[in-house]
């Protein structure tokens, strides 16, 4: 099978991928509380806006605006019978901006979490959340995306519902879990647990990794984790963009496009192969991430005390994996986060 993923991912060194879908959305009149995948049919043409911002600041891959698309996160809008038509407009309106491209440019379709917990803690059973991630990826695919790409993930079970989901669609996937409790998932997994868990699936992800979380420094912790696990399995790193602080009444991230273009530097350097930005990160912290990856030669894998010099101090003394392990720490109820 050859399709652009797969072909960047084997022919570049590193791959960048885009920004934050809701941070751009909101300076493109998005209110708060309102679901951006309804923006695929309302307003296509900022949805477009949104992933050609991506593309012309030199993004080898961008995600569809889809984080939200499961029956679940959209029945919170009243529209759980759209999932399959405002999923596979997503992927449409990325394969229009794709395919213009003089250059090659993968399209990947976003998978966030249902907001629901899982059984035996919570209520959603294995079988309902395969159903509900299969529909949205089946749409997926139907718009044309290159890759599935499940992110911002707390649960190894929901991890693996998708991953079976994902098997019955046919499609390559990506996947990432957040990482931001003292090293952990707010379902206490740490990056050695990730490690393991993707080699278990009968087919699992082309590449893994960690988004979202806290600010810049943690992710990179977090891949030092990936990394020291000997996977040779791609890596993702997909940080935010500082840390955010309320200023006026709004969320505004504090890292400057030559702090993330530090960052993605220091990402390739510490083994991840695909590179990007999650929440605040702009087209403006994508065009120094090129220019840094494109000028500057890799470097040694940078110890824990180079991370901070560059980037700021970590936001917890460790990095989760010194207790040891699997997902066993107290799991606390919370719903997936959107990629803002």
């Amino acid at each position: 099978m050859s399709n652009s993923f797969l072909d960047l991912l084997d022919s570049r060194d590193a791959l960048l991928a885009d920004g934050a879908t809701g941070t751009n959305l909101f300076n493109m009149g998005l209110q708060s509380g309102d679901a951006p995948e309804l923006w695929n049919t309302d307003e296509p043409a900022k949805i477009k806006a949104l992933y050609q911002g991506s593309v012309d600041a030199g993004s080898d891959l961008f995600l569809t605006n889809s984080f939200g698309g499961t029956a679940a996160r959209l029945k919170l809008h009243d529209a759980q019978g759209r999932v399959r038509e405002l999923n596979r407009v997503a992927a449409e309106l990325g394969r229009e901006v794709a395919d213009k491209s003089e250059r090659k440019i993968a399209v990947a379709g976003s998978v966030g979490p249902t907001g629901e917990i899982m059984q035996p803690v919570g209520e959603l059973s294995h079988a309902l959340a395969v159903e509900m991630f299969h529909e949205q990826a089946d749409a997926l695919k139907e718009g044309g995306v290159d890759v599935l790409w499940l992110e911002t993930i707390s649960a190894p079970e929901e991890f693996a519902a998708a991953a079976e989901a994902f098997k019955l669609v046919g499609l390559p996937w990506c996947g990432t879990m957040s990482f931001d409790t003292a090293g952990r998932t707010m379902m206490g997994v740490t990056s050695a647990d990730l490690a393991k868990l993707v080699e278990d699936f009968d087919v699992p992800p082309l590449a893994f990794g960690a988004n979202c979380g806290t600010g810049a420094s943690d992710i990179l912790r977090t891949v030092l984790g990936f990394a020291a696990q000997g996977t040779e399995r791609p890596i993702i790193s997909k940080g935010n963009a500082g840390i955010p602080k309320y200023v006026d009444g709004h969320i505004h991230y504090d890292g400057t496009p030559e702090l993330m273009g530090e960052y993605a530097v220091m990402a390739r350097d510490c083994g991840a192969k695909i590179i990007g930005g999650c929440c605040g990160t702009m087209p403006d912290h994508l065009r120094k991430m090129r220019e840094a990856l494109d000028s500057r030669p890799r470097g040694e894998r940078p110890a824990l005390e180079q991370i901070v010099e560059v980037l700021g101090p970590f936001s917890s003394a460790n990095d989760g994996t010194e207790e040891g392990g699997a997902a066993t720490s107290e799991r606390r109820n919370r719903r997936g986060r959107r990629r803002s």
